[in-house]
């Protein structure tokens, strides 16, 4: 089932979970959502753009679940890690948004949350290349 590929594999659906998660809640409640960030930032200079923030995040966030669930059918059906790769690249770009904001708001603790998703991010990419 998992062919050369397991740790990709399980590295792609880590974040396929994880993005479809974040999109599900945001969609599913925006108002709640805008409200937090809202608050969450409110000695920044995003709180007064937190819908429009929030928008592309969630464009970011889809287009890197999109790449990822592409991806993970395409390295599982024919072994082709190109667009794995790109969901996997999408992400760490999504993911380095959201470290500058978490610093920007001084949450040193959500930065650092981040991290951890972006070293294991940056191992997907490294075992795709």
């Amino acid at each position: 089932m998992f062919n050369n590929y397991a740790a990709e594999i399980l590295i792609l659906l880590f974040f396929i979970i994880t993005y479809f998660m974040s999109v599900f809640e945001k969609l599913t409640d925006w108002k709640r959502t805008v409200a937090y960030y809202t608050n969450h930032f409110k000695n920044t200079v995003l709180q007064k753009i937190m819908s429009l923030l929030l928008l592309q995040v969630v464009i970011f966030e889809l287009s890197a679940l999109f790449f990822l669930i592409i991806g993970l059918y395409i390295l599982v059906k024919e072994e082709g890690i190109f667009i794995a790769k790109l969901g996997l690249e999408i992400s760490a770009l999504t993911l380095l948004l959201f470290l500058f904001a978490q610093r920007l708001a001084k949450d040193y603790a959500g930065a650092m949350n981040i991290t951890v998703y972006f070293i294991l991010n940056i191992i997907g990419i490294y075992l795709l290349t």
